[in-house]
């Protein structure tokens, strides 16, 4: 009877040496192994893609990671926690809150709140779980500089918390350009486990890469590294079941004649990538309505919410 892999040092294929690079880039586990694709890991622990294809494979079996029953999925489903938006309506609209183990995206035009939205979730995932929070710590990166710690200061003193603890439980980065930023993401695993990471943060998740490969000639290009980063994005909250929110930037299509000609920037891998979809737009005053787009178990819907100097509240 073969012994119970427990560890990627147990891996076949795997040697001191081996084992020492992927622990350095904190890939210290099976599932991360497993998530891995073997050109990917070749390059991190400077091996063969054969070797590399291997260790893969070999995660992947330890793990058990063929079919299972649809009630083997409901169990693991329950799982699944949820960050309060601060905002009951809005919450209601996305099934209980943001999901972990999912990406959220919110696309609108300038002031229909997407950083007011991170800002707020950055400091409600700290929350205790009877709040709507997950007791966690939150990873933002922006790309635009627009993180106020002012803001997150406000809103944490509104819920009657310590607004110095919160920034410390908030791990920032600022990305240069979509090299950085691909780097920082890379980098999060680094910190996701030892911090109690259960918030990913990108806001913009596209706007440097649509400054940088602008034209139809570099549009491939873009769409393959965008499209990467977004499935390193996703592998953490797979793996660590955390929630991932992005805010997307928006265009206007110039063969809309009716209706809302905008349209999220990003084309079919940011929709495919996404598994809640969300567009917001300004309303009267300090109202703003999210619309629901797409969700693989929620129906289409509105929410009107308002936001406030305390923070995301309802109307």
């Amino acid at each position: 009877m073969s012994k119970e892999i427990t560890s990627i040092r147990e891996l076949p294929g795997v040697g001191e040496k081996t084992a020492e690079k992927l622990e350095e880039v904190g890939m210290d586990d099976l599932m991360a192994i497993a998530t891995c694709s073997p050109s990917e890991l070749a390059q991190i622990a400077d091996i063969g893609e054969a070797t590399a294809s291997k260790i893969i494979a070999a995660a992947r079996n330890a793990l058990d990671m063929g079919f299972e029953t649809g009630l083997n999925v409901l169990e693991k489903r329950k799982q699944i926690a949820r960050i309060t938006t601060g905002s009951k309506a809005f919450d209601a609209l996305l099934g209980g809150g943001i999901e972990t183990g999912s990406i959220t995206e919110c696309y609108g035009a300038f002031g229909s709140a997407k950083t007011q939205i991170a800002h707020q979730l950055a400091v409600n995932v700290q929350l205790p779980k009877d709040k709507g929070g997950l007791e966690g710590t939150a990873l933002y990166i922006d790309t635009e500089q627009t993180f106020r710690p002012e803001r997150i200061m406000q809103m944490a003193n509104a819920l009657g918390m310590d607004g110095d603890e919160v920034l410390k439980n908030i791990y920032y980065g600022r990305a240069y350009n979509s090299d950085h930023q691909i780097l920082l993401v890379e980098k999060a695993k680094d910190i996701i486990k030892e911090n109690n990471i259960r918030l990913i943060i990108v806001d913009s998740v596209t706007a440097h890469f649509r400054a940088e490969y602008s034209g139809r000639g570099q549009l491939a290009d873009r769409q393959q590294r965008l499209n990467r980063h977004l499935h390193t994005l996703q592998k953490y909250a797979d793996t660590y079941n955390l929630a991932v929110y992005i805010t997307n930037q928006v265009m206007a299509k110039p063969d809309v004649y009716f209706g809302d000609p905008t349209e999220a920037v990003g084309g079919h891998v940011l929709h495919h990538a996404a598994t809640f979809r969300i567009y917001l737009r300004k309303s009267k005053g300090n109202k703003r309505i999210a619309r629901l787009v797409d969700s693989p178990n929620l129906p289409d819907g509105e929410a009107v919410f308002v936001v406030t100097p305390e923070g995301i509240r309802d109307e």
